[in-house]
């Protein structure tokens, strides 16, 4: 399965955006080097008082529909 490895830098301003329903996706550019579109829900469990900042891995299937996305460290 491919695997994506993104750095993410989201103000929790900007993720309630996502959570509120303004935004249903996020987009990044991965470090591989193309963008990746996901679900902006997968990161519900990462978000922070300061909102969302680290490494992580997404992976993905065949058809690119989110199998996981994992924060590294």
């Amino acid at each position: 399965m491919p695997r994506y490895h993104l750095h993410l830098e989201i103000s929790r301003e900007a993720f309630l955006q996502y959570y509120s329903g303004a935004a249903a996706a996020v987009v990044a550019r991965s470090a591989e080097g193309p963008r990746v579109r996901f679900p902006a829900s997968a990161l519900r469990p990462f978000v922070g008082h300061d909102g969302i900042n680290g490494r992580f891995v997404l992976t993905v299937d065949e058809h690119n529909r989110l199998q996981s996305l994992d924060r590294v460290d």
